[in-house]
């Protein structure tokens, strides 16, 4: 059973293998990762942002973002599953709880940046309601290519 709890210092190293074990697989690591995963208490959490990690029995297996943009519009990012845990369905789990976290926190929308190759991953977000809208052109990492919203 997954139990998701607030980011504590203890989780630095899961947050950071958990992700990279998802990017290394699929893409290559870029800066704006390095400065994410490698100094996550201040370019996430001291800027006003979240961390969450999903437990399964007390071991960290998922994790994911949420980074501050303007007061009431937040981005979903860095979220992982290990590969030993996936099909448990605890990425849908992890995205109801961030949802329902933006909602009680009176936000007006939930972003976030994806690939098109990532199809598990889109069909969960589409699933539970985000859109795909218009993709920037200074967008921050080049695997994006697409971009979607969930208004609250």
């Amino acid at each position: 059973m997954l139990t998701i709890v607030p980011y504590e210092s203890k989780y630095t190293q899961n947050f950071k293998e958990l992700n990279l074990a998802w990017i290394t697989e699929y893409f290559i690591v870029e800066e704006k990762d390095r400065e994410l995963l490698d100094n996550c208490e201040s370019s996430i959490i001291k800027k006003g942002g979240y961390i969450f990690i999903g437990l399964w029995n007390n071991e960290p297996v998922g994790c994911f973002s949420l980074l501050k943009i303007t007061e009431f519009n937040f981005e979903l990012g860095k979220m992982a599953v290990s590969k030993s845990h996936q099909g448990l369905k605890i990425g849908q789990e992890l995205l109801v709880f961030a949802i329902d976290f933006a909602r009680n926190e009176n936000w007006n929308k939930l972003l976030l940046y994806s690939s098109t190759k990532l199809d598990t991953a889109l069909h969960i977000y589409k699933k539970l309601g985000f859109k795909e809208v218009p993709l920037e052109n200074n967008i921050i990492y080049l695997r994006s290519d697409i971009k979607m919203e969930l208004k609250l």
